[in-house]
């Protein structure tokens, strides 16, 4: 079954110009100096984390039981005494009283400001979707008015988009907002779901369709608005009952003929899909960052438990299957965390040398958009991925933790019943993990069609090197060449299983679900095994201790990252072809089969060596 051709526009192509495409590394291969990695964050960063972890242990972690009773006004004040170490403004322009820093020190500080869950969420829908799309999109009046209130915590901010019928599909919201006739102020009606700090938020950022005045064309057009608490017609419905994240607040807004001055709208009228989705994006990869810090401390408890608690004579820690799930919970944690600050280096990078005028840099999409939305719709994918990596790796650690602690895990007077509950919302949150996955393989198969990333003589050259045969390859002693050559071969597979699949059902291939969700897989698989081989790679080179820790952690990672993405391969082609056909792609899994694979038993005894003597994840760096 040949593939089509590549247009020679795209065979022309660079595959990484001066800031890489988003989605660019699926193509070629990434050298490891290419990357950041934690271990590259400076001094005066962490120094600030440190600061940070102080207030956290000082100030929330001790009051977490009236946190999760929603003792009245508490979480507001939490959030003033947060603004006033500018914790509330963490990427807020210094002009208007924020922190103005970078993404990269952005996404440590959310690590640290995460590990309680209630109180995380109120954090994060203020500093994030609460106050990011006024920096990017407000004119000039409306962030001298309300950008220094929400940086000192003065105001809390929120973010009103989802509706009872309409979740995923946030921008078909039914809420609709009308110009009066004196042309001074739209009046809004409708009711939204699920806002976060609705119970105390001082200004929302809320959605509605505006209204064809009378007499002009009929249509309606997706708009934002701000929405001041003390509207008149803004009214806020009982707290929501929820699950987990009981700390929080979780409202809905009800507008009954509403008055929100014109000049309140965001953006422009009919331009509120571009404020959601790209908010959305910086939304998902701080999401992706804010579940390290609890799987962090979860990992911490587990060992520490382990180490107490004893069992046939002996402490738990001892006994092999208690060490295997320290060490995946480690391996996860490690996978999750490169990727996490290598797509925040990317983000940042493009930004940074956006703002500089930088002439080689990859021309925007979306010129029209400000620069640091410009970086993240580039890295939408990248976005989407950490999302659902940090969300998944965060599911899987408080899982066995609560496994480790066996019936005291389940009980109300250890700690990890509340995080259980608290981790399921984060794959609901900024579009569920399923949306996300779509959001993958979509994003890259447009892009290809587009032109903008050069997939189909990527897919063609895989193809044809997957079936050559091996030979006998060269002696590479390089530390974890073997890792990095099961790699090369996943990302072969990986186009090449896609490619087929593009082939069967063209434009129709994302109707097909199992299938899109089944190549994202194989993407996230991918992308967390190689954020974690090239960060070990660096650290190895650096001659470090951690560089040690990190090989063990990479070495695991990318055996368990190669057989999903085989297994996933296994099912595509399954989906593609029948009969002899079938036989002929299956012969594309034989360079897998055909290499020795890694002692994962061993290695997970080693990491878990680690893990148990340090009490910790063993390359915390703060």
């Amino acid at each position: 079954m040949p593939l089509p051709s590549a247009p020679a526009s795209l065979e022309s192509q660079r595959l990484e110009p001066a800031g890489p495409l988003g989605g660019a590394w699926l193509l070629a291969e990434t050298s490891p100096d290419a990357v950041f990695v934690p271990e590259d964050l400076d001094a005066e960063s962490v120094a600030l984390a440190r600061a940070v972890r102080q207030f956290v242990e000082r100030e929330i972690l001790p009051r977490t039981p009236a946190i999760e009773s929603r003792e009245p006004g508490l979480t507001p004040r939490l959030l003033r005494e947060a603004g006033r170490l500018g914790l509330m403004g963490l990427e807020v322009p210094e002009e208007y009283g924020g922190l103005g820093l970078d993404l990269r020190t952005a996404c440590l500080l959310a690590e640290e400001l995460a590990r309680q869950g209630s109180f995380a969420v109120s954090h994060g829908a203020h500093s994030v979707i609460g106050t990011l799309p006024l920096v990017w999109f407000g004119t000039a009046a409306q962030k001298e008015r309300y950008l220094p209130r929400l940086a000192s915590g003065e105001w809390v901010g929120a973010f009103a988009l989802s509706e009872a019928g309409f979740g995923s599909d946030a921008l078909g919201a039914a809420t609709r907002a009308r110009l009066n006739e004196a042309g001074t102020h739209y009046v809004l009606n409708g009711t939204k779901m699920w806002t976060s700090n609705a119970g105390f938020a001082d200004l929302i950022t809320l959605f509605a369709q505006v209204e064809a005045a009378e007499g002009a064309r009929p249509g309606r057009t997706f708009t934002a608005f701000l929405v001041e608490r003390t509207t008149p017609g803004v009214s806020i419905g009982r707290e929501e009952h929820k699950l987990g994240i009981q700390g929080s607040s979780t409202c809905r807004v009800i507008l009954e003929d509403a008055l929100v001055p014109v000049e309140n709208v965001l953006h422009q009228v009919g331009r509120g899909h571009v404020v959601a989705l790209n908010v959305l994006n910086a939304g998902r990869l701080k999401l992706g960052a804010g579940n390290l810090g609890p799987a962090k401390d979860l990992l911490r408890i587990s060992a520490r438990y382990a180490n107490e608690r004893v069992q046939g004579g002996r402490p738990i820690a001892q006994y092999g299957l208690i060490q295997e799930k320290l060490a995946e919970q480690a391996v996860r944690i490690f996978a999750a965390e490169s990727a996490v600050y290598r797509a925040a280096g990317l983000v940042a990078a493009w930004q940074e040398r956006a703002v500089a005028g930088d002439a080689n840099l990859a021309p925007s999409e979306h010129p029209d958009l400000p620069v640091r939305a410009q970086a993240l719709e580039e890295y939408l994918v990248e976005c989407a991925l950490l999302k659902v990596l940090g969300s998944e790796a965060l599911d899987y650690v408080v899982d066995e933790a609560l496994q480790i602690h066996g019936g005291y895990g389940y009980t109300e007077e250890f700690p990890i019943a509340r995080a259980y509950r608290d981790a399921r919302i984060n794959r609901i949150f900024e579009g569920t993990n399923e949306i996300n996955r779509l959001t993958i393989t979509g994003t890259l198969l447009r892009r290809a069609a587009r032109g903008r990333l050069p997939l189909l003589g990527a897919v063609e050259r895989a193809r044809t090197e997957l079936l050559e045969p091996l030979g006998i390859a060269e002696v590479d002693d390089t530390p974890l060449a073997a890792e990095a050559a099961v790699l090369a071969d996943a990302r072969k597979l990986i186009l090449v299983t896609s490619g087929l699949a593009a082939q069967k059902w063209g434009e129709r291939l994302m109707e097909e679900q199992e299938i899109a969700g089944a190549i994202a897989d194989q993407i996230l698989a991918f992308y967390a095994a190689e954020s974690a081989l090239l960060r070990a790679r660096k650290l190895i080179a650096a001659q470090g201790d951690r560089g040690v820790a990190a090989g063990e952690l990479a070495q695991v990672a990318v055996a368990v990252a190669a057989g999903r993405i085989e297994a996933e391969a296994r099912r595509i082609l399954a989906a593609v072809s029948v009969g002899d056909e079938l036989r002929t792609q299956l012969a594309l899994l034989r360079r897998f089969s055909r290499r020795l694979p890694a002692d994962t038993i061993s290695l997970r005894r080693s990491i878990a060596r680690r893990v148990i003597a340090q009490e910790r994840y063993p390359l915390t760096r703060t």
